[in-house]
């Protein structure tokens, strides 16, 4: 128990219990809670995509017509990161969330209900604004729960959720869509959420560093501190104390203080450039694929490999980070990321190939990305983290929607898809560069 007298005060030190907390029943619990959280973001991502061809039959609308409204989805999604994640740093991940989760139901209720294409573009705006606070703010709470042996793998562990929630809801539409209509979708994707944040207003913890340095009642401290270990006793004579001070003034010009706007500037572009690449290769990748010989059901399964890939690199790129640092495995990562993706277009003849490529590309890509917010995660303290990710991610999140842009105007141009793929090597690469200066230059990151 990490009590000791401190003069005439017996004093508790946050930062102690949390390091000295074992993996039980309450740890899981919040990984638990947290990753279901990022399945309910990943589902709704991809919800939209899987249930457009029923809306395009039933409406009789055209292909085109529909793009506005998937851009405005994640057009909201980047909003919501830049304006609703500082929220969570000043009133707490523990409301944010359920309010976030609470306001995903809603929106997803509401959804079926829609009758128009104007209709439909304002509810998955309003959506995906609501969805952008909640990954930050999941990554930030499990990061304050966990010790430093093994924060970096339980933080990219949840954010597996994101790729999880994209798949379940193709398994869901395929499942529901012929039997009871593409509303189906948005019913269940509304009640899940509904139920999840009714249960998060029993079970979900607050963060203890954040109560502590926000001067909340003694009593919630005590809850949560009596989680990680049962035995520590808190009276009105116990002075409960972290490491850090309370950050002063808007949490977003702070991550430009104190030696910050260097890092946070790096942190930008890592998660812009790569973001251009998940998204170029997501959107365009099965086209690609498809327009070089492949049939229909052969293209999927390659572009479904990309995220097979991610998935793996999420699981494992914890360790390696544990164990060499940040910006030593990012850096590997994404210099493997520009040759893997520069070879797709010249192996696209050889399916075993190809194959092998796509994988590593998605590993380095997809699985790179929850590893930079991890990295964001650990480098801001507790009053900045949650901006600190959130920031990054809206910064990144332009990305997403530049990089499917620019490939299309590409294709457009007739540029062969060896030419694309070289194209889509370059922000690897620059992405790799932006790793090497970050690993030069950072105070405070574990490089």
């Amino acid at each position: 128990m990490s009590i000791h007298a401190s003069g005439a005060l017996p004093t508790v030190h946050v930062d102690q219990v949390v390091e000295q907390g074992r993996f039980g029943t309450f740890q899981f619990g919040l990984l638990l809670l947290c990753g279901l959280c990022l399945i309910i973001d990943g589902f709704d991502v991809q919800a939209m995509g899987y249930v457009a061809p029923a809306i395009i039959a039933d409406w009789g609308v055209s292909k085109a017509s529909l793009g506005p409204v998937f851009g405005a989805g994640l057009f909201g999604m980047l909003l919501g990161s830049l304006v609703l994640t500082p929220v969570g740093d000043r009133y707490g991940r523990r409301p944010v969330l359920i309010v976030s989760t609470l306001f995903f139901a809603a929106c997803m209720l509401a959804t079926p209900l829609v009758t128009t294409l104007d209709q439909l573009l304002i509810v998955r705006f309003i959506t995906g604004f609501g969805l952008g606070s909640i990954m930050p703010n999941a990554m930030a709470l499990v990061g304050e729960f966990s010790p430093s042996s093994s924060r970096v793998t339980r933080m990219m562990l949840v954010s597996c959720g994101f790729t999880v929630g994209a798949a379940a809801g193709g398994f869901v539409s395929a499942a529901l869509i012929p039997a009871h209509s593409w509303h189906a979708v948005f019913w269940v994707g509304g009640a899940v959420p509904l139920v999840l944040g009714l249960v998060m207003l029993v079970w979900l913890p607050e963060s203890i560093q954040f109560l502590v340095l926000h001067r909340r009642p003694r009593a919630q401290v005590a809850r949560w501190l009596r989680k990680l270990d049962p035995s520590i006793v808190i009276d009105e004579r116990t002075e409960v104390v972290v490491k850090e001070a309370k950050a002063e003034g808007m949490p977003v010009a702070a991550l430009f203080r104190d030696g910050r706007a260097g890092v946070t500037v790096l942190l930008w572009l890592i998660s812009f450039m790569n973001l251009i690449n998940l998204y170029f290769l997501s959107n365009w990748l099965p086209t690609l694929i498809h327009d070089a010989g492949y049939s229909t059901s052969m293209a999927v399964l390659i572009g479904t490999s990309l995220q097979v890939g991610g998935v793996i690199g999420t699981l494992t790129l914890g360790r390696f980070i544990n164990r060499y640092g940040f910006t030593r495995v990012l850096g590997v990562c994404f210099l493997l990321a520009c040759v893997s993706i520069a070879m797709i277009g010249k192996v696209a003849a050889l399916p075993a190939l190809l194959f092998v490529a796509v994988i590593v590309a998605g590993f380095c890509i997809v699985g790179g990305q929850p590893a930079v917010n991890a990295l964001a995660g650990t480098y801001y303290p507790t009053t900045l983290r949650s901006t600190g990710i959130g920031w990054a991610l809206g910064i990144g999140r332009i990305g997403s929607v530049v990089g499917p842009v620019i490939g299309g105007q590409l294709i457009a141009l007739q540029w062969s898809n060896g030419s694309l793929f070289i194209a889509a090597a370059v922000p690897a690469l620059i992405s790799a560069l932006t790793i090497a200066r970050l690993h030069r230059t950072s105070r405070g990151v574990s490089a």
